[in-house]
């Protein structure tokens, strides 16, 4: 089974998008565009609506205003299908630590229904770990379980690809393999968005950068050196 065939999209747009968390409000009128081959990195302070808006665009949850569009389609037109094309990390890496590297990545390629003969083992060797293929997950350095679950959340070839804080408590080392892999999955014509608040990781590895400040999209821009001057400007020093 090929669980790609059906859906497919080269932009997610979100149209004036808020999130209301009972009097709460998470985001309010966000209007953001990404397409095939761009590495969004949406930054922000601490409570800024980050890894809500990683929610939406996952489609964990609903706006409650506005629209999240895949290819110019609203995820309620597209089904359940659509999460077949879209891949997230997020701060709980969903595997189990008890199994080994490959029975976790043979788990989820069947879940998914792909044929995990040739996938486990493309997935082990992209994430450094065929020597250690038939350890167990609880025995791993954080950095290894880090690129693990990142292959986990590629295995089903998301044209969508979210990440949540993926850089926090790894060495630099693992950063830039993980750096790697996000470069090369752009390349090949995926869209990335990666909420970060990692501006010296950022700069030099995003493509845009959208800022976000108390639920609201403060700027939209090409990425540029200086990152941390212009993020300092924008948002603040605090």
């Amino acid at each position: 089974m090929d669980v790609t065939v059906g859906v497919d999209f080269d932009s997610v747009q979100l149209v004036d998008v808020s999130r209301h968390f009972g009097r709460r409000r998470a985001l309010a009128n966000i209007s953001l565009t990404a397409g095939a081959g761009d590495i969004v990195g949406l930054l922000g302070p601490n409570g800024a609506g980050k890894s809500t808006l990683i929610t939406l665009l996952a489609t964990l949850a609903a706006p409650s205003k506005g629209e999240v569009r895949y290819g110019g389609q609203p995820a309620s037109r597209l089904g359940p299908a659509l999460r077949t094309r879209i891949g997230l990390l997020a701060h709980e890496l969903h595997l189990y630590p008890e199994l080994s590297a490959r029975q976790n990545l043979v788990f989820f390629a069947e879940l998914y229904g792909l044929d995990p003969r040739g996938l486990v083992d493309a997935a082990l060797e992209s994430a450094g770990l065929t020597d250690r293929a038939d350890d167990a997950v609880n025995g791993f350095s954080r950095g290894m379980r880090q690129r693990l679950a990142l292959e986990r959340a590629l295995l089903h070839r998301p044209r969508l690809v979210l990440f949540d804080e993926p850089f926090t408590g790894l060495d630099d080392h693992a950063v830039g393999l993980i750096a790697d892999r996000l470069r090369a999955l752009a390349a090949a014509g995926a869209i990335v968005v990666l909420a970060t608040h990692d501006l010296d990781l950022a700069d030099g590895l995003v493509t845009r950068v959208a800022l976000i400040r108390n639920g609201r999209l403060i700027s939209d821009e090409p990425a540029a050196p200086g990152l941390r001057a212009r993020y300092r400007a924008q948002v603040g020093a605090h």
